[in-house]
C-alpha cells in the first residue's frame, strides 16, 4: 500500500476518519456508563459484575473495529462496505 501524505487531499481524509472513529469509541463508552445503573437493576448485577459486562462490550468493540480494519486493508474501502 502506498504511503499518504498527511498535506495532500487523500491524507486529510485518513486523518479525519481516524479522528471519527475515535470520538466514537469514546462516546460509545461514555453512553454505555449511562446506561450501568439500568442494567444493574435489571439484571440484578453488583458492581464488579457491571465491570465485566463493561469490559466485555468494549473488549467485542475493539475487536470487530480490528476486523473491520483488517478487511478494508485485504478487500480496499468500496467492497468492505
Amino acid at each position: 500500500m502506498p504511503t499518504v501524505s498527511l498535506g495532500s487531499p487523500a491524507g486529510r481524509w485518513v486523518m479525519a476518519s481516524t479522528i471519527m472513529a475515535s470520538a466514537m469509541a469514546f462516546i460509545d463508552s461514555t453512553a454505555l456508563n449511562v446506561v450501568l445503573p439500568s442494567l444493574q437493576k435489571d439484571l440484578g448485577a453488583s458492581g464488579p459484575d457491571l465491570f465485566w459486562i463493561l469490559n466485555a462490550y468494549l473488549l467485542i468493540l475493539a475487536a470487530l473495529i480490528l476486523v473491520g480494519g483488517s478487511l478494508g486493508d485485504r478487500l480496499g474501502r468500496k467492497r468492505s462496505l
